[in-house]
């Protein structure tokens, strides 16, 4: 067997859980593997280009983060209409043609990304900034006031995931969001992709969006501390304008954890790692399953570890 170094190799690929199933994105090429009802796995392949791909907007620092959030919020939900599709035809027995279909799911993608901003912009920036207006007459302190607006902030996120966490379908989909990591650690530590290593494989991956999202909360933190305005108003209009900026900076800190390994790395990804204890759970063989056929949809992972770690046919078919 050839020899190969097992230092961890950047693959390009990435992912996200739906119902019963993965997405996994490569390029421009995405797929979503979904377990039906009846116990088969369905597997769907698309294209889909993100906003501004192949030009300058994309290569451009902190935007490229903002456009890629963008396309993160349309691709996934895309993949879980599709995945939603099987279980909604099973149970109300749509006979809607294919077109009517795809009209209906892109308004309500539309809608659906629109109402979950505003929600999040309530939840997560409007109301730490009330709390802490009604505090305000106890702290005379701006810079506590800054930081203790954080921290309101990591709490309330931080319970809202506990608290779905309890239902049963999130767990499911915890559990898919494992498979989803461990099938890129399997490949990207240089094993091949079967059941058995993909079980074995780690299911915290740096390059999480729950990563990206605690870096948004430690970011804002930091910028609202220097950014300071009184009025309330204000206050709100500043924190909603600052939100591209954050997500582009969160996105350059990931993207650069994703490509190297070092100390660095390891103290900005702890805290999304750590929070990966709740977004994802250990799948069973099934899910795994699902999620291998995702990746192999859109992506060569034999080609991919003969390239980066010296395997050969036999190596792989013998393993």
């Amino acid at each position: 067997m050839a020899k190969r170094k097992r230092r961890q190799r950047y693959s390009g690929i990435g992912g996200q859980a739906v119902l019963e199933g993965v997405m996994m994105r490569n390029k421009s090429q995405m797929a979503v593997a979904v377990r039906k009802p009846n116990g088969e796995i369905e597997v769907g392949v698309d294209e889909y280009h993100g906003i501004g791909e192949k030009t300058v907007w994309t290569r451009l620092p902190l935007l490229r983060g903002v456009l890629s959030f963008i396309d993160s919020l349309i691709t996934g939900m895309k993949a879980m209409n599709f995945s939603s599709s099987f279980y909604e035809d099973e149970t109300t027995g749509d006979s809607k043609s294919p077109e009517r279909k795809e009209r209906e799911e892109a308004v309500l993608t539309g809608i659906t990304i629109a109402v979950s901003l505003v929600l999040a912009v309530g939840i997560f920036v409007v109301l730490p900034v009330f709390l802490m207006k009604l505090m305000s007459g106890m702290i005379r302190s701006d810079a506590v006031m800054a930081i203790l607006e954080g921290v309101i902030r990591l709490v309330i996120f931080l319970v809202y995931m506990i608290a779905i966490s309890a239902m049963k379908d999130i767990r499911r989909l915890y559990g898919y969001h494992g498979a989803e990591h461990k099938c890129i650690n399997c490949i990207e530590s240089g094993k091949p992709l079967t059941v058995d290593n993909v079980m074995k494989s780690s299911r915290f991956h740096k390059r999480c969006g729950s990563s990206f999202i605690v870096l948004i909360l430690v970011i804002s933190v930091i910028l609202f501390f220097f950014i300071r305005v009184d009025s309330f108003g204000m206050r709100i209009l500043v924190r909603i304008a600052l939100i591209p900026l954050i997500a582009g900076i969160s996105f350059e800190f990931l993207r650069y954890a994703g490509r190297h390994n070092n100390t660095f790395v390891n103290i900005i990804s702890a805290p999304g790692v750590w929070l990966q204890h709740i977004t994802t759970k250990e799948p069973d063989e099934g899910m795994a399953e699902v999620a291998i056929a995702s990746v192999e949809a859109v992506f060569d992972w034999r080609a991919y570890l003969k390239k980066n770690f010296g395997y050969t046919d036999d190596d792989i078919d013998v393993m």
